[in-house]
């Protein structure tokens, strides 16, 4: 073999062993040479290159190879320009990638074929398919993104050893990578879990290749945190783990968040406790419990009594002061299995689960914790450095079983609750039949009563006031409903419930109305205008903003001498804001307006705020009067009443006075105006007119009291 035939020989060897594809062109430009790899590269049908033997000029097969290039070359222009530019310059060197429709990316360059005179004698040009290498540096750079990401990443080899970690790591762990490189993971342990959670990931890694789930961790600082931990299991093409991949992200704030809805869900904003949703919830399961064991439960409806005089007196800040402390007195009084709740304003709930399959002991360990609750709720409370005394109703029902529906026992718990207010407040009560039936009556009376000014079925009686001469002073007005449907219902009946629901705003209103305009009819006539009518004032009433105008306009609209004009008002009323009560009461006293304190001695008045009061009167409450003959302490109560009137300048009516005797003993302790069933029972005002005509012309029937 010649040394030519060699040298082609090698070439041609050289030529097709080559990874890249070559494609060799003379000095004008016309393909001579090419091998399988560039076919391959630029995918060239066969029928291109038809008869064409790789080493011999291609000659006119250059229109067809280009056109088919072009056929694969995204931007054919920019191709073509640069081609030619080369074919101009052929000294210009050459190295750039193509973009192919199919996706691929192609490397050109190219080196110049010189002969020993430099004379240029053509191109090679070399092709090289990078779309692999382009796709595994764009996979590199995107994993070395995500490696940064929020989450904390972290690899370790198949012995558990850190061998890498990324910048979220180091943050939410304060370990640097240094510090955490060629340790076991074991450093974040928290000490929370036990070694069989611990057996139970790793067996998951080994059978699934995978775990995920929420644990407990501990930053370089000893601080534990939350986190979701993911971790894969990394095997070789042998099903062999190599390395695992840890991504975790901490979920202290998430966890925060959580439970703040939670508490916004079910706990009550101002007293923490659970509110009424978390109550219902914690009923079902006391029922379901007591199902389940067959044991007893109480359920315990609490109301605080005089709360909205509290809330209307001194501000609802107060009241929530207030609320808050009777909370926190609550939970000591029952054990952690049982709940307090709080439902609404300021009624609260306790569930006492467990209490044994004796309804009688069960019943007992209710009443123990109830009257524990009572005894708790009555210690005196220091609101905004003012002591404040309270008290509590309280309704227990007991449960077994689910028998009955929760609805239906917070029915029953809040019956029995309003039972033990009517018996007097501050009290425990157990529920019975009979009490549902009460209230279902009372449901009735309270529709009848919002109808009642309405339908004009409110009349006011007059009940005569004396003096010790028998001469009529005037007259106590006192509220009677006559209902169209339940007849006549009595006053003990429909104001407590009046002063419950508001009602006695408007019939309020309505009754000192009526008084003024019966005083303007009086003082018309000679023998009437001495007369003074006294109008009871309940606390809601006389607390009301525009209290004081309602007097005024009353005065205004209906002429006639405002001293005759007499408010009774309780002592609980003037008690409960001192200083507003003084400030109204010196307001009206100034127009001339009088006022008595009526069923003075039941109440808790202190001599200190006796004194700043404007009183005219004192007014004995009939409980005195009642047994006073044959009870000496009542005459002591009696004569002790008078005498501190008498001190404070105060005049002095008792009321209730029925018979002689108990008029005698009252004239005797220095008592000079009565009111009683004695003198006259309460009446229509045209049966007061005649008893007022009767009285002026000395037409009386009744015997003078020696």
């Amino acid at each position: 073999m010649g040394y030519s035939e060699l040298q082609n020989s090698l070439l041609k060897v050289i030529n097709e062993a080559s990874p890249e594809g070559i494609l060799v062109v003379d000095g004008n430009g016309i393909i001579v040479s090419h091998n399988d790899r560039f076919i391959e590269i630029w995918r060239i049908p066969g029928d291109r290159l038809h008869g064409v033997e790789p080493g011999t000029a291609i000659g006119n097969d250059d229109a067809r190879i280009l056109s088919t290039v072009l056929d694969r070359v995204k931007d054919t222009q920019a191709f073509l320009a640069r081609v030619q530019e080369l074919y101009n310059n052929p000294h210009l060197s050459d190295h750039c990638e193509i973009e192919l429709l199919d996706g691929r990316t192609i490397e050109r360059h190219s080196s110049v074929l010189r002969g020993d005179d430099d004379r240029y004698l053509g191109r090679v040009w070399f092709f090289r398919d990078i779309s692999e290498r382009k796709m595994a540096e764009e996979k590199m750079r995107i994993s070395s993104i995500a490696f940064e990401t929020q989450e904390a990443i972290l690899i370790a080899d198949v012995n558990a050893t850190i061998i890498s970690v990324n910048k979220s790591f180091e943050r939410l762990t304060g370990y640097s990578a240094a510090e955490a490189i060629g340790k076991n993971p074991n450093i974040l342990k928290s000490g929370r879990h036990d070694a069989d959670f611990y057996r139970s990931m790793w067996y998951s890694l080994r059978e699934n290749g995978f775990w995920s789930g929420e644990m407990w961790d501990k930053r370089k600082d000893g601080t534990l945190y939350p986190k979701w931990l993911t971790i894969t299991t990394v095997r070789n093409e042998a099903g062999d783990a190599t390395h695992y991949v840890a991504i975790f992200m901490d979920l202290s704030e998430r966890k925060r968040a959580e439970e703040e809805i939670q508490r916004l869900a079910f706990f009550d904003t101002l007293t923490q406790l659970p509110n009424r949703r978390l109550l219902m919830d914690r009923l079902d399961q006391a029922l379901a419990i007591s199902q389940r064991n067959g044991s007893h439960g109480a359920l315990m409806f609490m109301d605080l009594d005089n709360f909205k005089m509290l809330n209307d007196t001194q501000g609802h800040d107060i009241g929530d002061l207030l609320l808050i402390d009777v909370a926190a007195r609550l939970k000591p009084c029952v054990r952690e299995s049982d709940t307090v709740a709080r439902l609404g304003g300021d009624e609260f709930v306790v569930i006492l689960q467990e209490l044994g399959d004796s309804a009688i002991h069960a019943a007992n360990q209710a009443e123990t914790v109830a009257e524990k609750i009572v005894s708790a709720l009555n210690e005196p409370y220091l609101l905004n450095n003012h002591e404040h005394h309270s008290s509590v109703s309280v309704g227990v029902c007991l449960f077994h079983g689910k028998k009955v529906k929760r609805e239906e026992l917070l029915k029953r718990a809040d019956t029995a609750m309003y039972q033990a207010k009517k018996n007097g407040r501050n009290m425990v009560r157990f529920f019975e039949s009979a009490m549902q039936s009460a209230v279902e009556a009372r449901a009735v009376l309270e529709g009848q009563l919002r109808h009642a000014l309405g339908r004009q079925e409110l009349q006011l009686y007059y009940q005569m006031q004396v003096d010790d001469e028998h001469r009529i002073t005037g007259a106590e007005v006192l509220l009677r409903w006559f209902s169209a449907k339940l007849g006549f219902v009595s006053p003990a009946q429909f104001i407590p419930i009046a002063e419950e629901n508001g009602l006695i705003l408007p019939i309020g209103a309505w009754v000192l109305e009526m008084a003024c305009q019966q005083l303007h009819v009086w003082s018309q006539h000679a023998g009437t205008r001495q007369l003074e009518l006294a109008v009871n004032v309940s606390a809601r009433q006389f607390h009301q903003s525009d209290f004081v105008e309602q007097v005024k306009a009353g005065l205004r609209n209906f002429d006639f001498e405002p001293s005759k004009l007499k408010l009774e008002l309780t002592e609980s009323l003037v008690q409960g804001d001192i200083n507003d009560t003084i400030v109204k009461m010196n307001m009206l006293k100034k127009l001339g307006v009088k006022f008595s304190m009526d069923d003075f001695g039941t109440g808790y008045s202190s001599l200190s705020s006796l004194k700043m009061l404007p009183l005219d009167q004192l007014k004995i409450d009939q409980s005195f009067v009642q047994d006073i003959v044959a009870d000496k302490n009542d005459e002591v109560i009696v004569r002790t009443i008078i005498d501190m009137a008498r001190n404070f300048g105060l005049n002095v009516i008792a009321e209730g006075v029925e018979t002689c005797a108990q008029l005698e003993i009252l004239q005797r302790n220095g008592c000079a105006n009565f009111q009683g069933y004695y003198f006259s029972k309460p009446v229509p005002l045209k049966d007061f007119e005649v008893l007022l005509t009767q009285a002026m012309h000395g037409n009386t029937d009744r015997e003078k009291p020696v």
